[in-house]
């Protein structure tokens, strides 16, 4: 479960327009204040009908244990089966599931908020990547679960431009623009993660590049290192040796991600014709 951190820090879970004290004012146009235009593209925020439901949403919202949460997001929707904040309350779960690595528990959440919305493309990646990682080859339903993970990936990539709300309470261009290339760059990763665990060497080259180029500024440490195998079976050494040198830096000794990007890059070197780095002795 990667990168979570990521996600709040930028947009606070997604809660786009409650920044205020009180539910937006129901006279004007939906996602547009008095005297502006409307935005070209997005979905407007989603916004409480009345002051209690807004209060209800703040309450639920500022709790911070998973199971709390998804206690209070269960009541909060049976007080309020309408509210457009449900959504938001069940990605708070969905993120805080993920961070404890609870994959069941997040792929709850996740299918929870597409019963509200079936484009939301946090939850559309949030399902693709529990079926992505946690797919055995001895599951029954693997076929089924992996090709739900490839199409809710690719539809996340559609949905990325058309349900993350236009810019408003706040929130810059640049900010949401960072945060729709993080959703990218998770889609395109789970898209090489697929195609790298069916070996699909060229393939997951592709998606893996795209996953880091469209997050640059903080690429995913798994697809760094997925890259560097891909292209290594693809006998693409050199560049093969690039990559693992960028995932042992981005990763830490001693970590499964860790200590396998190490033994790539050792396995590289070696091929290449070079000495294997040596643990320094304490």
């Amino acid at each position: 479960m990667k990168r979570t951190a990521i996600i709040i820090a930028m947009l606070g879970i997604s809660a786009w327009s409650f920044g205020q004290d009180k539910p937006a004012p129901q006279n004007a146009p939906a996602g547009q204040a008095a005297g502006q235009t409307a935005a070209p593209a997005g979905k407007r925020p989603p916004q409480a009908k009345t002051q209690p439901e807004f209060d209800a949403y703040k309450a639920a919202a500022a709790l911070t244990d998973a199971a709390a949460q998804e206690k209070a997001a269960d009541d909060f929707a049976t007080k309020f089966p309408d509210s457009e904040l449900r959504p938001l309350l069940y990605k708070a779960v969905m993120h805080s599931y993920q961070q404890a690595n609870d994959a069941d528990k997040m792929l709850a959440m996740a299918k929870k908020i597409l019963t509200f919305d079936a484009d939301d493309p946090e939850a559309l990646l949030g399902v693709a990547q529990v079926l992505a990682e946690r797919t055995r080859d001895t599951d029954l339903d693997k076929d089924q679960r992996l090709a739900e993970a490839r199409k809710d990936a690719q539809r996340a990539l559609v949905t990325v431009d058309t349900d993350i709300p236009t810019p408003t309470a706040g929130q810059p261009q640049d900010k949401i623009d960072a945060y729709k290339g993080f959703l990218r760059s998770d889609a395109y990763a789970i898209l090489g993660t697929l195609d790298f665990n069916a070996k699909a060497w060229a393939d997951a080259e592709g998606n893996l590049r795209k996953s880091i180029d469209a997050f640059p500024q903080q690429p995913d440490p798994i697809a760094i290192f997925r890259l560097s195998v891909a292209l290594d079976m693809q006998n693409k050494y050199p560049e093969a040796l690039k990559y693992a040198n960028q995932a042992v830096d981005s990763t830490k000794a001693g970590t499964n991600a860790g200590d396998a990007a190490r033994k790539e890059k050792d396995r590289l070197i070696q091929l290449i014709g070079g000495i294997p780095d040596t643990p320094a002795k304490n």
